[in-house]
């Protein structure tokens, strides 16, 4: 049934499927957010775990509705540990706008941001951050933000500069990234 799954999902992706539409799980049932930007946000980190790029981290950038970058992690790909979900939508976004200040932008990621993302987002001048799965689901999976989250402060002086959505649909996510074989780093 694994499978089966992963090769649904691979098709699904290489057949360009519209962004709207909810990316299957391995249980064959839709991973669908509320929220369509965290929707696309989940479709960038499938297609990153499902090519072996690294974690279930997807980000998407909004500016007045339109989408300006996206991105996906990819340390393992780029042998890179500060690419992740966020640093490589926020590389698209800037390309694509040809600034480096993303003023008047929103981030959706499928995981609260790790501190180096956190503050990559505020040197960028982003808005607001939309976050899924919490820094404490990270480390369910794996992640260690938890360990050097302890060092840059507390996330409660950002008022509501980061906010949680669609958590559960992430969590499926999270759950689909633990049943395929990955690399923990």
């Amino acid at each position: 049934m694994k499978k089966l799954s992963f090769v649904l999902i691979l098709a699904l992706l290489s057949c360009s499927v519209c962004l709207a539409e909810p990316v299957p799980d391995t249980a064959g049932q839709p991973i669908e957010a509320e929220n369509v930007y965290m929707q696309i946000a989940i479709e960038e980190a499938v297609e990153g775990i499902t090519l072996g790029h690294g974690g279930p981290f997807g980000a998407v950038i909004v500016r007045d509705g339109e989408i300006v970058g996206q991105g996906h992690n990819m340390v393992l790909a780029n042998n890179d540990p500060t690419c992740h979900g966020e640093v490589s939508a926020i590389r698209d976004a800037c390309a694509k706008m040809g600034t480096y200040d993303l003023t008047g932008c929103e981030l959706y990621t499928t995981g609260e941001p790790c501190p180096m993302c956190l503050f990559t987002c505020l040197w960028a001048n982003i808005g607001r951050v939309y976050y899924g799965c919490t820094i404490e689901d990270n480390a369910l999976i794996g992640f260690r933000d938890e360990a050097f989250d302890s060092l840059s402060g507390d996330r409660e002086q950002l008022g509501d500069y980061l906010v949680c959505v669609d958590r559960d649909a992430c969590l499926e996510l999270f759950a689909l990234y633990t049943e395929m074989e990955h690399t923990i780093y």
